[in-house]
């Protein structure tokens, strides 16, 4: 490539700079495809990915020849969440100085991307941006909220205008990825620059079936073997479904003749009422929010069924863990987790969003024939790797790096 003869020729590595709002030290889905990201470059020695954190202080980490994390003080938001937000030049510009990066990535839609065009074309006016679609903020934030307080016509005029502002936060960007294929549909549709699908990974080799605890399984089936156990390691609040969960439970326990076990982990807005359904139910336990990820595996092993019932998901990088743990699912009936549990034949689809509903549908998936469909799960899961994203989304970088600017 002519990207690599120049980098040979000038003895510069070819640099990529991340920059995310959405990053948060307990957070799921972005906080994973960040830390197997960093993975990935800190075992390459002829690229450089430099991640900006937002933190509490300013510091240099190195971490090896291929990964630097630039940590940059940032405004923390109060009550359970641990997000900062980044939007300032003296917060953006001393990096770009510093690096010059080749390509700078944003991977959150609010006033991030227009504050680094800026500071770019002042900095380091060489470098090329791109994006990545990390939460689909027109539909799941705005249009379906919208619409469900507002009625119909009022949701559709507000998404219109969400799509409208992601334009403008996206102008002159070179592309912007989507790992969902549904999601980069909707990206073309409404005029965004260049949707390119990048699927993404999930570490195979450490979610897996062979994670099963028979002392964890023993403990949540608590005396009866035919106890349902679920698991919930999702941001607890009504767009992963926390409601639903809550809601159903009772309907569960008369439905299976027994009170079925849930396993609640993480934290988010509505971690009071899961800290009372904690305290009011026996088989219900919250364990806070788990960090390391050999336990997260072993929790998804060990239980009978996965859910996944946030339709909003862009790729759903827990339905992926869960379906490589050897878990069938409850999935939403559209985003990522209708596209991985259709695609997959690994469970069954939620009908309507409210808890009669899903009780229905865990006790029909509980009944089915699970062992076939855990085997689907993680035979589809294996077709997935983190390896291959980054390979993928690395020739996009260089491709994007050698192209004429527009």
């Amino acid at each position: 490539m002519m990207g690599k003869k120049m980098e040979a020729e000038t003895g510069r590595k070819f640099t990529i700079m991340d920059f995310n709002n959405f990053w948060s030290p307990s957070g799921g889905g972005v906080r994973r495809y960040h830390l197997q990201k960093m993975a990935f470059y800190e075992q390459q020695g002829d690229v450089l990915e430099v991640f900006v954190m937002p933190d509490a202080k300013t510091f240099t980490e190195v971490r090896s020849d291929g990964l630097i994390i630039e940590h940059v003080e940032a405004f923390r938001f109060p009550g359970n969440w641990e997000y900062r937000f980044m939007w300032k030049r003296n917060q953006i510009a001393p990096v770009l100085e510093k690096y010059r990066p080749d390509i700078i990535e944003v991977g959150s839609p609010y006033i991030l991307p227009t504050a680094v065009r800026h500071t770019a074309k002042r900095v380091s006016p060489t470098s090329r941006l791109v994006a990545f679609w990390h939460a689909d903020f027109p539909v799941t934030y705005v249009g379906r909220p919208v619409a469900q307080k507002l009625g119909a016509g009022i949701g559709r005029f507000a998404r219109k205008e969400a799509f409208w502002y992601a334009r403008k936060e996206f102008k002159d960007f070179d592309c912007i990825q989507a790992s969902s294929k549904e999601a980069m549909a909707r990206l073309r549709k409404n005029g965004l620059p260049n949707p390119q699908w990048i699927p993404l990974g999930c570490d195979i080799g450490m979610f897996t079936p062979e994670k099963r605890d028979e002392s964890l399984v023993s403990e949540l089936k608590a005396g009866n073997p035919d106890r349902l156990t679920l698991f919930f390691p999702h941001r607890h609040c009504n767009e992963k479904g926390i409601d639903l969960v809550l809601g159903a439970y009772d309907i569960l326990a008369e439905k299976l003749g027994h009170e079925p076990a849930i396993v609640f982990a993480g934290t988010g807005p509505s971690l009071p009422l899961v800290q009372e359904a904690a305290n009011k139910y026996e088989h219900v336990r919250y364990v806070g929010f788990i960090n390391s990820i050999d336990e997260m595996a072993r929790y998804y092993a060990s239980v009978d069924i996965g859910l996944a019932l946030s339709g909003w998901e862009t790729f759903g990088l827990s339905i992926l863990e869960s379906m490589a743990s050897g878990n069938a699912l409850v999935g939403a009936s559209a985003g990522a987790a209708f596209e991985h549990v259709t695609e997959s034949g690994a469970g069954t689809i939620l009908k309507e969003r409210t808890p009669q509903a899903l009780a229905e549908a865990i006790v029909e998936l509980y009944h089915s024939d699970l062992n076939a469909m855990k085997k689907r799960a993680r035979a589809y899961a294996e077709k997935f790797s983190w390896n291959d994203c980054f390979k993928r989304q690395l020739n996009l970088y260089r491709k994007v790096a050698e192209s004429p600017k527009q």
